[in-house]
């Protein structure tokens, strides 16, 4: 029953912003398609698996034991404080920061998460910066001593 109701949910979601896409407009044509493809497309597909799983045959759910969920929860929390520090600590920071509890949960030493944080921090950014010419924010800090 549980599946049928997220599923409900999800429908609504999808309509709800199928609605507001629908009103998504650039200032100036940049592509053939606009704006408003992407999050469509997503929120077509997001609306049809929702279908599924509302009219789809089920079977009992088998929730994960407590220490499964609670470190699902905790995984959350460090996604989200990495998405609120972002901007302000800079890509290279808060990725080494958020790999450090992560790797933990994994199984990692303190030593290798503290070595691939700082690893993916510096090795992504290079990668994403420099080879794909992606900006990605380098924090406060670095904006305060640049000036």
């Amino acid at each position: 029953m549980s599946e049928r109701i997220f599923g409900g949910v999800l429908v609504l979601i999808s309509l709800v912003g199928l609605f507001i896409a629908r009103g998504f407009e650039a200032p100036f044509s940049y592509e053939p398609v606009g704006p408003k493809a992407f999050p469509m497309i997503v929120l077509a597909l997001l609306g049809l698996f929702a279908l599924a799983l509302v009219f789809g045959k089920t079977e009992k759910t088998a929730w994960a034991p407590g220490p499964v969920m609670q470190r699902i929860g905790l995984l959350f929390l460090v996604v989200l404080g990495y998405a609120l520090l972002f901007d302000r600590l800079g890509f290279v920071i808060a990725t080494a920061l958020v790999t450090l509890p992560v790797a933990r949960l994994f199984g990692a030493s303190w030593k290798q998460a503290l070595v691939s944080g700082v690893g993916l921090g510096i090795g992504l950014f290079y990668f994403f910066d420099r080879l794909l010419d992606v900006a990605l924010p380098t924090g406060l800090w670095l904006n305060a001593i640049t000036g």
